[in-house]
C-alpha cells in the first residue's frame, strides 16, 4: 500500500511512521515544510520518501498522491502568535490537500481533527480546526475523522515533551493556580495504532473522539514527568494571573513560545471530552498513563530526539 502523510514530520507523523514500518508498510510518502524535523525523519528512516513541501502553496508535491491507497491528513498549525499562520496552515493547506485527493481519486483518507472542535475555548487554533474539519466533511471525499485530545509521546516538541525539558533545566517548576485542571491525555502511540487500524480496515465514514481514557490533573501529570525523568526540581504553585502575565512577557521575546496565554486559558477551561470505546471500535489496547510516560521518557532511542517548534 502507498500511504501519503501530509504534515507527517510532526509529533503524530513521526510516531506513525515508526509503527507503520513495524506493521510492514514500506511505501510511505511524507510531505512537510518543517526542514529540520523532516531531516530528523530522514535520518531515522532513510528508506521512506520525505519531501519538503509547503502545502499552503500549490506545487508539484501533489503528484505524490497519484496511486495512493490512503492519505493521513496531519498538517496543522498548533501554536503561533499570528492568526494568519493558523489560517494558512490549517485552512489553506487543507484545501490544497483535498484538491490532490480529488484529482488522483484517492479512495481512503484519515483526517486528523482535534477534540478542541468541541471545546469552549475561543482562540485561533480552536476556530481554524473547527473550520478545517467542516471543509473536509463537506468535500465529499471517502474519509474517517479522528478527534484526539492532548497527546504526548516520542518526539513531543510541545506539551509534555517541552515540560520535561524545562523541568531538567530549572530548580523550580511553576504551576498555575492549584494545578487541579483535569486533562485526558492521549498517548500518541495508541493514537497511531488507531490510525493504522483505520488504514488496515479501510474505515470510511464517522467522526470519532479519541480521548485519553484516564482523567489526570495537570499537577499530577507534572509529578509523573518528574518521576520518569528523575528530576529534582521543586514544584511550586503560582497565582493564575501572575502566571498568565509571565507568559505574555515571554511571548514578547520568543517568536514561537512553547506555551501561550491562550493555551493557558484552554488548560484551565477543564473541558471534559466524550470517551468512547475506541479500544473495541478500532481493536487497539490503550496504554496505562504511567506506563506511557515511562515509555515516552525512557526509550533508549526516541526519548532522546527533540523536534523543533
Amino acid at each position: 500500500m502507498k500511504i501519503v502523510l501530509p504534515g507527517g514530520a510532526g509529533l503524530v507523523g513521526q510516531n506513525l511512521v515508526v509503527r507503520l514500518k513495524d506493521r510492514g508498510f514500506t511505501e510511505l510518502i511524507v510531505l512537510d515544510k518543517h526542514k529540520s524535523n523532516l531531516e530528523i525523519l530522514k535520518s531515522n528512516h532513510p528508506d521512506i520518501t520525505a519531501i519538503y513541501a509547503d502545502l499552503a502553496e500549490d506545487g508539484d508535491w501533489k503528484k505524490y498522491f497519484d496511486g495512493a491507497d490512503s492519505v493521513v491528513m496531519l498538517q496543522a498549525q498548533i501554536g503561533a502568535k499570528e492568526s494568519e499562520l493558523f489560517v494558512r496552515n490549517n485552512i489553506t493547506s487543507t484545501k490544497h490537500v483535498l484538491e490532490a485527493i480529488s484529482k488522483y481519486k484517492v479512495r481512503h483518507t484519515v483526517h486528523i481533527s482535534s477534540s478542541v472542535v468541541e471545546s469552549v475555548a475561543n482562540d485561533d487554533y480552536t476556530n481554524t480546526k473547527k473550520e478545517q474539519e467542516k471543509i473536509v466533511l463537506d468535500s465529499g471525499i471517502d474519509c474517517v475523522v479522528l478527534r484526539p485530545t492532548l497527546m504526548f509521546g516520542w518526539f513531543d516538541r510541545k506539551h509534555l515533551g517541552w515540560l520535561s525539558r524545562f523541568m531538567k533545566r530549572v530548580p523550580v517548576f511553576p504551576i498555575p493556580g492549584d494545578g487541579k485542571y483535569m486533562r485526558q491525555p492521549l498517548y500518541v502511540g495508541d493514537f497511531a495504532n488507531v490510525i493504522i487500524s483505520c488504514i488496515e480496515y479501510r474505515r470510511v465514514g464517522g467522526v470519532y473522539n479519541i480521548t485519553g481514557l484516564e482523567k489526570v490533573d495537570y499537577i499530577d501529570i507534572i509529578r509523573s514527568i518528574k518521576r520518569a525523568v528523575k528530576s529534582k526540581t521543586v514544584i511550586i504553585k503560582i497565582p493564575f494571573k501572575i502566571f498568565s502575565a509571565l507568559l505574555k512577557v515571554w511571548a514578547v521575546f520568543d517568536k514561537t513560545p512553547p506555551f501561550t496565554a491562550d493555551q493557558l486559558d484552554a488548560l484551565v477551561a477543564c473541558d471534559e471530552f466524550e470517551v468512547i470505546d475506541w479500544e473495541g471500535e478500532f481493536h487497539v489496547k490503550a496504554t496505562n498513563f504511567d506506563d506511557a510516560v515511562d515509555e515516552t521518557f525512557r526509550h533508549k532511542k526516541y526519548s532522546k530526539i527533540e523536534l523543533d517548534f
